[in-house]
């Protein structure tokens, strides 16, 4: 009999390692709350999405099951019908998970999400009982910190953001916290992109912190033409990319658009809520773009002046690695940032504030350092690629040398 919460995609016999050196290792990977189809849809840019590539990829996983999040049974079910999801790389080994429930939302009371997400692990194991002792890597707190995961070997929580300080999910706060302290009790091993998180967990088990990184492919090679919608905006542009949420210091944006009229402040991304924006959208050196593409995206900030990480501080940025800062950097333009503790330290084309509304005071600076030179601007990337942070998790993860390369 099929169980209602279990959808796997086929698989095909695992190959082992290329080089055949060290025994190849099963792994198990799950999302937190997006699935592969949506990490497909965004390009596969964030931390969780370029792990799973990397494992899919990487010759010394055996085995390898994908997981996806709870996800709603009669959803779920209709876009398999419709084929509405991007195909995974089934085959070498390698499969996709999807686990089904009736209900639609994560439950509140830690009784329950205890029950849910040791259900989670269960249905988990299923998939992936054929795997021989697999190492977990989970990039959702809930199912490290209550998931029964007694069936495989070493469990890593992939740790991308501070969930307990995150607004849009202030209601599992308590969970999180609960689940930050039985990770901590039990050992299980965490890489985190800020020591603030690793702080805010303290886990007694194997713990490293891993910054976010850049796609040498993305960003090595001659700057490509800038978007049309781009370079009819004139010079000099300061630019921020992200979704345009509450992270957003719109006071201060408004503060640095009217001192300095001269600057056009270019704002790309996602509006979850566009009346956010409602004080600065009217402002003529204010433009206001949707989210582009990968590509689109390069070969924007390839082309900016100046580079914004405009943040409100808080306990939720105050955590983060941001990734849009690898970005700028990657891309050779300088950077004006509030001053976050996982900003500190790299390098000094970053310029730290203490506020957005500061900006004004060493804008004409950063304009002035120009694009970063041509070798820096590759050592950066170089030094700082999601292959080497890649290596980093996986040998905490997975503590076997024939994983790290």
């Amino acid at each position: 009999m099929t169980r209602a919460d279990d959808l796997v995609e086929p698989q095909a016999a695992g190959t082992g390692a290329a080089d055949g050196s060290t025994a190849p290792l099963d792994v198990v990977f799950t999302f937190s709350y997006e699935t592969w189809n949506d990490a497909c849809r965004r390009g596969m840019m964030r931390p969780p999405d370029r792990l799973a590539g990397h494992l899919i990829d990487h010759p010394g996983v055996r085995r390898l099951v994908v997981a996806n999040p709870w996800r709603w049974a009669p959803t779920a079910a209709g876009r398999r019908v419709l084929r509405l999801d991007e195909p995974f790389p089934s085959g070498r080994g390698r499969r996709l998970h999807t686990p089904l429930r009736l209900g639609r939302r994560d439950p509140e009371a830690l009784a329950a999400v205890e029950r849910s997400y040791r259900a989670y692990g269960r249905s988990i194991a299923r998939a992936a009982a054929d795997l021989d002792t697999p190492a977990v890597i989970t990039a959702n707190p809930l199912a490290a910190g209550f998931g029964d995961f007694s069936w495989a070997g070493r469990v890593t929580y992939y740790g991308r953001d501070d969930w307990s300080s995150s607004p849009a999910r202030r209601e599992y706060w308590p969970a999180y916290r609960e689940a930050y302290r039985r990770i901590a009790d039990t050992g299980v091993a965490v890489a985190a992109v800020s020591q603030q998180i690793i702080d805010r967990i303290a886990p007694t088990g194997p713990h490293l912190v891993v910054p976010n990184g850049v796609e040498p492919g993305e960003w090595l090679g001659p700057a490509p033409a800038a978007p049309d919608w781009f370079d009819r905006i004139p010079a000099p542009r300061a630019v921020y990319v992200g979704t345009l949420d509450s992270r957003l210091d719109v006071e201060g944006i408004e503060s640095l658009a009217r001192a300095r009229p001269d600057v056009q402040l270019v704002l790309v991304g996602p509006q979850p809520d566009p009346g956010y924006l409602a004080g600065v959208g009217t402002l003529e050196n204010v433009h206001v773009h949707a989210g582009v593409g990968r590509a689109e995206l390069a070969a924007t900030l390839r082309h900016a002046e100046v580079a914004l990480l405009a943040h409100r501080v808080t306990r939720l940025t105050e955590a983060m690695s941001p990734l849009k800062v690898y970005e700028y950097l990657a891309a050779g333009a300088p950077v004006v940032s509030i001053d976050l503790p996982p900003v500190r330290g790299l390098g000094d084309r970053v310029r730290l504030v203490d506020r957005v509304a500061d900006f004004v005071d060493v804008i004409d600076d950063a304009l002035a350092d120009g694009p970063a030179a041509e070798p820096e601007r590759q050592r950066f990337i170089t030094e700082n690629s999601w292959e080497s942070r890649h290596r980093a998790v996986l040998g905490l993860a997975l503590g076997n040398p024939n994983m790290t390369g």
